[in-house]
């Protein structure tokens, strides 16, 4: 993600950050301008690219789950990510809400990059028979609910944000990696296989010719998976384990991870990050001069992240912490993402 910086001050601020921690002043997210405003009253007339407009917060504001600002005469009293949601907790119970506060946090940074890959916006289509929408919930011992996704529905259960929880999930899936914003990343892959693959013949051929054939009994896939494994030097062809299921799941994953790419591009080219390593192995060295969503070639893009993802992981290593990015893109992943991004820029 961008770095933000205060207007008034020009200290920087967080994404989430709904005030200046140096002036005071309170800021807030307009979508149109992808960007932390800085004002100073109850309502605000913010230099913005829709002039003459006056603002105001998201009405989830008043729960410390959302920054974002809406017209303040707009038709809803919710922000673009925040409209999203079709279910919440019972917010009475404070630990569904606390949970609730992280998935939020999570789900707005996911539809911040939705909109920097211009694939979602307010003045979507509104005969689109699959709009996307959110059910955060609880198992409640049902079996039936799980985390996922459905004709446009994601679901995420609440207990995805218990730390605890996740570890002893991802232990027990044998995963490398488990996080809330994987789990938003990895779902909305899903719909977005129908947005821009599903009924398109000359994209599904693209698609089997690098995944595998869909029509591959889907339930059966899945547990054939989870008697058997992955396939032996799974690491050839797809991203993690869970890829291997079914070509919708090598789908989502590599989509999941095609997010995390572009995110930590974006972050590191707005830190101005490179490595100049002290060894003669010219691979790790690398320079983010451009911003990821600029750029058409993703080859280019995951060239000069590599060497960047790995310092990374390095300085995790230094700190006794697991790998911010644990995984190794083959070159029939990177083929991939490619296909991903080309579909995306178009």
């Amino acid at each position: 993600m961008k770095i933000f910086e205060c207007g008034n001050c020009f200290h920087p601020l967080y994404f989430e950050n709904s005030s200046c921690e140096k002036c005071g002043n309170q800021v807030g997210f307009l979508e149109n301008d992808l960007d932390l405003k800085s004002f100073d009253s109850s309502f605000y007339s913010i230099s913005s690219k829709e002039k003459g407009v006056t603002f105001r917060y998201c009405e989830n504001y008043k729960f410390g789950v959302c920054n974002w600002m809406i017209p303040q005469d707009g038709p809803s009293e919710f922000c673009l990510a925040c409209s999203l949601n079709r279910t919440i907790p019972d917010l009475s119970d404070q630990e569904n809400f606390e949970k609730w506060k992280k998935l939020e946090s999570a789900k707005h940074r996911l539809v911040y990059q939705l909109l920097r890959l211009g694939l979602l916006n307010s003045n979507s289509n509104p005969e689109n028979p699959t709009p996307l929408l959110f059910d955060f919930i609880a198992k409640q011992g049902n079996p039936d609910i799980n985390t996922g996704h459905q004709n446009g529905l994601i679901t995420i259960l609440l207990s995805e944000a218990d730390s605890v929880h996740r570890e002893f999930m991802r232990k027990q899936m044998s995963e490398q990696y488990r996080t809330l914003i994987g789990h938003f990343r990895h779902e909305v892959g899903h719909y977005y296989w129908d947005q821009l693959i599903a009924g398109q013949e000359d994209e599904l051929q693209g698609f089997r010719k690098l995944f595998g054939d869909e029509r591959l009994d889907y339930g059966q896939a899945l547990q054939n998976h989870y008697q058997n494994g992955a396939p032996t030097n799974w690491q050839q062809n797809y991203i993690s384990q869970y890829a291997t299921a079914h070509p919708w799941e090598d789908w989502a994953e590599t989509w999941a991870h095609y997010l995390h790419i572009m995110d930590m591009s974006e972050t590191a080219f707005y830190f101005g990050l490179s490595v100049q390593p002290l060894i003669k192995e010219s691979s790790l060295k690398g320079k983010i001069s451009f911003d990821p969503y600029d750029i058409q070639q993703f080859d280019k893009i995951y060239k000069t992240w590599a060497p960047v993802s790995f310092a990374i992981n390095s300085l995790n290593r230094g700190m006794g912490i697991p790998d911010a990015y644990p995984f190794v893109v083959s070159a029939a992943v990177l083929d991939k993402m490619i296909f991903i991004h080309r579909l995306v820029s178009q």
